[in-house]
Protein backbone atom coordinates (compact mmCIF):
# COMPACT_ATOMS: atom_id res chain seq x y z
CA UNK A 1 0.00 0.00 0.00
CA UNK A 2 0.85 3.43 -1.12
CA UNK A 3 0.48 6.88 -0.08
CA UNK A 4 0.83 10.07 -1.84
CA UNK A 5 2.46 12.99 -0.02
CA UNK A 6 3.55 16.34 -1.50
CA UNK A 7 6.87 16.65 -0.51
CA UNK A 8 9.49 19.53 -0.83
CA UNK A 9 12.52 18.73 -2.94
CA UNK A 10 16.08 20.37 -2.77
CA UNK A 11 15.17 22.47 -5.52
CA UNK A 12 12.41 24.41 -3.37
CA UNK A 13 9.32 23.36 -5.32
CA UNK A 14 6.48 21.29 -4.07
CA UNK A 15 6.16 17.37 -5.87
CA UNK A 16 3.99 14.58 -5.33
CA UNK A 17 6.03 11.55 -4.10
CA UNK A 18 5.14 7.99 -4.00
CA UNK A 19 5.77 6.92 0.14
CA UNK A 20 5.42 3.27 0.90
CA UNK A 21 3.30 2.69 4.18
CA UNK A 22 5.21 1.88 7.10
CA UNK A 23 4.15 1.56 10.57
CA UNK A 24 7.11 3.88 12.89
CA UNK A 25 6.88 2.70 16.44
CA UNK A 26 6.36 4.63 19.17
CA UNK A 27 9.67 4.59 20.87
CA UNK A 28 11.45 5.02 17.51
CA UNK A 29 9.53 9.11 17.33
CA UNK A 30 12.27 11.15 18.79
CA UNK A 31 14.87 9.23 16.51
CA UNK A 32 12.41 10.19 13.46
CA UNK A 33 12.32 13.38 14.55
CA UNK A 34 16.38 14.06 15.28
CA UNK A 35 17.02 12.60 12.07
CA UNK A 36 14.81 14.55 9.71
CA UNK A 37 16.08 17.74 11.72
CA UNK A 38 19.48 16.56 10.91
CA UNK A 39 19.24 15.97 7.28
CA UNK A 40 16.97 19.58 6.73
CA UNK A 41 20.42 21.73 8.07
CA UNK A 42 22.39 22.97 5.78
CA UNK A 43 24.92 21.39 7.31
CA UNK A 44 23.77 17.85 8.23
CA UNK A 45 24.33 16.46 11.61
CA UNK A 46 22.84 14.55 14.42
CA UNK A 47 24.03 13.26 17.91
CA UNK A 48 25.41 9.98 18.58
CA UNK A 49 23.48 9.14 21.05
CA UNK A 50 21.74 6.81 17.97
CA UNK A 51 24.36 4.90 17.44
CA UNK A 52 23.20 2.60 20.39
CA UNK A 53 20.47 0.36 19.20
CA UNK A 54 20.99 -3.36 19.99
CA UNK A 55 23.05 -3.95 17.26
CA UNK A 56 25.06 -0.61 17.24
CA UNK A 57 26.00 -1.26 20.90
CA UNK A 58 27.06 -4.91 19.96
CA UNK A 59 29.56 -3.24 17.75
CA UNK A 60 30.88 -0.65 19.89
CA UNK A 61 32.02 -3.59 22.04
CA UNK A 62 33.78 -5.27 19.31
CA UNK A 63 35.18 -1.97 19.14
CA UNK A 64 36.59 -1.50 22.62
CA UNK A 65 38.33 -5.06 21.59
CA UNK A 66 40.32 -3.52 18.55
CA UNK A 67 44.13 -3.60 19.13
CA UNK A 68 44.01 0.48 17.39
CA UNK A 69 40.90 1.33 19.91
CA UNK A 70 43.56 2.39 23.20
CA UNK A 71 40.83 4.62 25.30
CA UNK A 72 39.15 0.93 26.31
CA UNK A 73 42.02 -1.14 27.58
CA UNK A 74 44.08 2.07 28.60
CA UNK A 75 40.98 2.92 31.31
CA UNK A 76 40.63 -0.51 32.22
CA UNK A 77 44.14 -0.85 33.07
CA UNK A 78 44.26 2.25 35.23
CA UNK A 79 40.92 0.76 37.19
CA UNK A 80 42.61 -2.52 37.47
CA UNK A 81 46.03 -0.27 39.06
CA UNK A 82 43.98 2.28 41.24
CA UNK A 83 40.57 0.56 41.83
CA UNK A 84 41.96 0.55 45.87
CA UNK A 85 42.20 3.84 46.01
CA UNK A 86 39.47 5.19 44.15
CA UNK A 87 37.06 2.78 46.20
CA UNK A 88 38.82 4.31 49.55
CA UNK A 89 37.84 7.59 48.01
CA UNK A 90 34.19 6.66 47.49
CA UNK A 91 33.79 4.95 50.99
CA UNK A 92 31.40 2.61 52.35
CA UNK A 93 27.87 2.06 51.44
CA UNK A 94 27.71 4.31 48.24
CA UNK A 95 25.46 4.60 45.62
CA UNK A 96 26.91 4.27 42.11
CA UNK A 97 25.61 5.68 38.87
CA UNK A 98 26.78 5.12 35.98
CA UNK A 99 26.18 7.24 32.82
CA UNK A 100 25.98 5.50 29.28
CA UNK A 101 26.63 2.18 30.79
CA UNK A 102 26.66 -0.05 28.30
CA UNK A 103 28.20 -3.79 28.55
CA UNK A 104 29.41 -2.54 32.16
CA UNK A 105 32.66 -4.16 32.07
CA UNK A 106 34.76 -1.49 33.93
CA UNK A 107 32.42 -0.76 36.85
CA UNK A 108 32.75 -4.42 37.29
CA UNK A 109 36.16 -3.66 38.41
CA UNK A 110 34.71 -0.72 40.76
CA UNK A 111 32.30 -2.62 42.19
CA UNK A 112 34.17 -5.47 43.40
CA UNK A 113 36.92 -3.06 45.40
CA UNK A 114 33.86 -1.46 46.85
CA UNK A 115 33.29 -1.40 50.46
CA UNK A 116 29.04 -2.71 50.99
CA UNK A 117 28.09 -0.55 48.19
CA UNK A 118 23.93 0.21 48.72
CA UNK A 119 22.63 0.09 44.60
CA UNK A 120 24.06 0.55 41.63
CA UNK A 121 21.96 2.18 38.58
CA UNK A 122 23.10 2.23 35.06
CA UNK A 123 22.08 4.48 32.48
CA UNK A 124 21.57 4.03 29.04
CA UNK A 125 19.48 4.61 25.95
CA UNK A 126 19.91 1.17 24.30
CA UNK A 127 16.87 -0.96 27.06
CA UNK A 128 17.47 -3.82 25.54
CA UNK A 129 21.17 -4.00 25.34
CA UNK A 130 21.20 -2.48 29.03
CA UNK A 131 18.99 -4.93 30.67
CA UNK A 132 20.92 -8.07 29.48
CA UNK A 133 23.71 -6.33 30.40
CA UNK A 134 22.36 -5.87 34.40
CA UNK A 135 21.01 -9.41 34.12
CA UNK A 136 24.45 -10.78 33.72
CA UNK A 137 25.91 -8.37 36.33
CA UNK A 138 23.11 -9.39 38.73
CA UNK A 139 24.11 -13.25 38.52
CA UNK A 140 28.14 -11.81 39.52
CA UNK A 141 27.21 -9.50 42.47
CA UNK A 142 23.94 -11.12 43.77
CA UNK A 143 24.01 -9.03 46.56
CA UNK A 144 23.89 -5.57 44.80
CA UNK A 145 20.68 -3.81 44.08
CA UNK A 146 20.88 -3.17 40.44
CA UNK A 147 18.27 -0.54 39.09
CA UNK A 148 19.10 0.08 35.74
CA UNK A 149 17.37 3.44 34.20
CA UNK A 150 16.46 3.61 30.62
CA UNK A 151 16.98 7.36 29.81
CA UNK A 152 18.81 9.45 27.28
CA UNK A 153 21.54 11.29 29.61
CA UNK A 154 22.10 14.03 27.49
CA UNK A 155 19.14 15.49 28.13
CA UNK A 156 17.18 16.15 31.62
CA UNK A 157 17.51 13.70 33.79
CA UNK A 158 15.88 12.15 37.23
CA UNK A 159 17.80 9.82 39.56
CA UNK A 160 15.64 7.72 41.88
CA UNK A 161 15.55 8.34 45.89
CA UNK A 162 18.41 7.29 47.31
CA UNK A 163 18.29 4.82 50.38
CA UNK A 164 18.71 6.48 54.27
CA UNK A 165 21.59 4.03 54.86
CA UNK A 166 23.60 5.59 51.45
CA UNK A 167 26.52 7.05 52.33
CA UNK A 168 27.41 9.17 49.36
CA UNK A 169 26.76 8.97 45.60
CA UNK A 170 28.88 8.62 43.24
CA UNK A 171 28.44 9.46 39.29
CA UNK A 172 30.78 7.34 36.85
CA UNK A 173 31.01 8.74 33.89
CA UNK A 174 33.81 6.62 31.76
CA UNK A 175 35.14 5.83 28.53
CA UNK A 176 36.02 9.63 27.50
CA UNK A 177 32.26 9.85 26.25
CA UNK A 178 31.93 13.62 27.60
CA UNK A 179 34.11 14.19 24.48
CA UNK A 180 31.42 13.29 22.58
CA UNK A 181 29.19 16.70 23.26
CA UNK A 182 30.20 19.80 22.51
CA UNK A 183 32.13 22.19 24.82
CA UNK A 184 28.99 24.14 26.00
CA UNK A 185 26.64 20.46 26.27
CA UNK A 186 29.68 18.98 28.37
CA UNK A 187 29.84 22.25 30.73
CA UNK A 188 25.65 21.58 30.74
CA UNK A 189 26.49 18.02 31.79
CA UNK A 190 28.36 18.73 34.76
CA UNK A 191 26.10 21.41 36.09
CA UNK A 192 23.38 18.91 35.79
CA UNK A 193 25.58 15.98 37.71
CA UNK A 194 26.26 18.73 40.47
CA UNK A 195 22.48 19.43 40.62
CA UNK A 196 21.28 15.70 40.57
CA UNK A 197 24.12 14.40 42.64
CA UNK A 198 23.74 17.02 46.20
CA UNK A 199 27.34 16.18 48.21
CA UNK A 200 28.79 13.64 45.87
CA UNK A 201 31.31 13.11 43.39
CA UNK A 202 31.83 12.36 39.88
CA UNK A 203 34.81 9.96 38.22
CA UNK A 204 35.24 10.87 34.63
CA UNK A 205 37.44 9.07 32.18
CA UNK A 206 39.31 11.64 29.85
CA UNK A 207 40.79 10.97 26.73
CA UNK A 208 43.86 12.85 26.65
CA UNK A 209 45.57 15.36 23.64
CA UNK A 210 48.26 12.33 21.57
CA UNK A 211 49.63 12.39 18.33
CA UNK A 212 47.23 12.89 15.05
CA UNK A 213 48.37 9.49 14.03
CA UNK A 214 47.30 7.42 17.44
CA UNK A 215 43.85 9.06 17.13
CA UNK A 216 43.26 8.63 13.19
CA UNK A 217 44.35 4.75 13.58
CA UNK A 218 41.89 4.29 16.56
CA UNK A 219 38.76 5.22 14.36
CA UNK A 220 39.88 3.70 11.53
CA UNK A 221 40.73 0.10 12.13
CA UNK A 222 41.92 -2.66 9.94
CA UNK A 223 38.75 -4.44 9.95
CA UNK A 224 36.26 -2.03 9.44
CA UNK A 225 34.67 -1.94 12.89
CA UNK A 226 33.85 1.37 13.20
CA UNK A 227 32.99 1.75 9.39
CA UNK A 228 30.27 -1.05 9.82
CA UNK A 229 29.12 1.02 13.52
CA UNK A 230 28.63 4.33 11.83
CA UNK A 231 26.92 2.96 8.66
CA UNK A 232 24.44 0.71 11.37
CA UNK A 233 22.72 4.74 11.88
CA UNK A 234 21.70 4.56 8.31
CA UNK A 235 20.38 0.72 8.35
CA UNK A 236 19.01 1.78 12.12
CA UNK A 237 16.88 4.09 10.22
CA UNK A 238 15.97 1.95 7.25
CA UNK A 239 15.13 -0.48 9.86
CA UNK A 240 13.32 1.59 12.37
CA UNK A 241 12.07 4.70 10.29
CA UNK A 242 10.99 2.93 6.82
CA UNK A 243 13.88 4.92 5.69
CA UNK A 244 15.98 3.95 2.18
CA UNK A 245 19.47 4.89 2.82
CA UNK A 246 21.32 2.99 0.13
CA UNK A 247 24.35 1.75 1.93
CA UNK A 248 26.75 1.23 -0.89
CA UNK A 249 26.24 4.97 -1.64
CA UNK A 250 27.82 5.96 1.61
CA UNK A 251 31.71 5.63 3.23
CA UNK A 252 32.83 6.17 6.74
CA UNK A 253 35.46 9.31 7.19
CA UNK A 254 36.95 9.76 10.65
CA UNK A 255 39.70 12.34 11.17
CA UNK A 256 41.50 14.47 13.25
CA UNK A 257 40.51 17.78 13.59
CA UNK A 258 43.78 19.48 14.88
CA UNK A 259 42.20 23.38 15.53
CA UNK A 260 38.77 21.81 17.75
CA UNK A 261 41.36 19.55 18.98
CA UNK A 262 38.77 16.21 18.26
CA UNK A 263 37.79 13.83 15.80
CA UNK A 264 35.03 13.91 13.65
CA UNK A 265 33.18 11.17 11.82
CA UNK A 266 31.05 11.47 8.93
CA UNK A 267 29.04 9.41 6.20
CA UNK A 268 30.00 10.43 3.15
CA UNK A 269 27.41 10.77 -0.32
CA UNK A 270 29.34 8.98 -2.71
CA UNK A 271 26.75 10.25 -5.24
CA UNK A 272 24.05 12.84 -5.83
CA UNK A 273 20.89 10.98 -4.62
CA UNK A 274 17.73 12.08 -3.25
CA UNK A 275 16.92 10.00 0.60
CA UNK A 276 13.69 9.69 1.93
CA UNK A 277 13.33 9.14 6.21
CA UNK A 278 9.61 9.32 7.01
CA UNK A 279 7.41 11.29 5.05
CA UNK A 280 10.35 13.82 3.83
CA UNK A 281 12.44 14.14 0.93
CA UNK A 282 16.37 15.36 1.29
CA UNK A 283 18.89 15.93 -0.72
CA UNK A 284 22.75 14.79 -0.35
CA UNK A 285 25.24 16.23 -2.92
CA UNK A 286 28.23 14.26 -4.48
CA UNK A 287 30.78 14.19 -1.08
CA UNK A 288 28.25 16.07 0.98
CA UNK A 289 28.85 14.44 4.71
CA UNK A 290 25.85 13.42 7.55
CA UNK A 291 28.26 14.41 10.71
CA UNK A 292 27.70 11.87 13.22
CA UNK A 293 29.76 12.03 15.80
CA UNK A 294 32.64 14.30 17.52
CA UNK A 295 35.03 12.76 20.19
CA UNK A 296 37.09 16.08 21.49
CA UNK A 297 40.20 15.76 23.33
CA UNK A 298 41.37 17.44 26.73
CA UNK A 299 44.32 18.07 28.87
CA UNK A 300 43.97 17.51 32.35
CA UNK A 301 44.40 21.05 32.57
CA UNK A 302 41.22 22.10 30.23
CA UNK A 303 38.84 19.65 31.82
CA UNK A 304 40.04 21.07 34.98
CA UNK A 305 39.19 24.78 34.45
CA UNK A 306 35.69 23.08 32.95
CA UNK A 307 34.95 21.54 36.33
CA UNK A 308 35.80 24.13 38.44
CA UNK A 309 33.36 26.79 35.93
CA UNK A 310 30.44 24.37 36.39
CA UNK A 311 30.76 24.28 40.55
CA UNK A 312 33.03 20.70 40.37
CA UNK A 313 36.60 20.49 42.65
CA UNK A 314 39.00 18.93 40.78
CA UNK A 315 40.93 16.07 43.00
CA UNK A 316 43.20 13.13 42.31
CA UNK A 317 43.73 11.29 38.78
CA UNK A 318 44.78 8.55 37.77
CA UNK A 319 46.61 7.95 34.56
CA UNK A 320 48.49 5.77 32.79
CA UNK A 321 52.28 5.28 32.06
CA UNK A 322 51.99 6.85 28.35
CA UNK A 323 49.32 9.55 30.08
CA UNK A 324 46.91 8.86 26.94
CA UNK A 325 44.17 8.69 29.31
CA UNK A 326 43.32 9.79 32.80
CA UNK A 327 40.20 9.01 35.06
CA UNK A 328 39.49 12.70 37.06
CA UNK A 329 37.98 12.66 40.61
CA UNK A 330 35.46 15.97 40.52
CA UNK A 331 33.60 16.58 43.76
CA UNK A 332 30.82 18.09 44.39
CA UNK A 333 30.60 20.01 47.32
CA UNK A 334 27.42 20.70 49.70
Amino acid sequence: MTRVEEIKSSAGYIEPVQVAAFSIAHDALPFLADMQAALAQPVKSISPKHFYDARGSALFDRICELPEYYPTRTEVSILQSHAGDIAQRIGPHAEIIEFGAGSLRKVRILLAALDAPERYVPIDISGEHLRSSADALHAEFAGLDIAPLVADYTQEWALPATSTSTRRRVAFFPGSTIGNFTPPEARQFLIRCARALGAGALLLGVDRIKHPDILHSAYNDAQGVTAAFNLNLLERANRELGANFKLHQFAHSAFYNAPQQRIEMHLVSACHQNVRVGDALFCFEEGETLHTENSHKYTIDSMHRMARDCGLVPGPVWTDPLHAFGLLWLDIPA
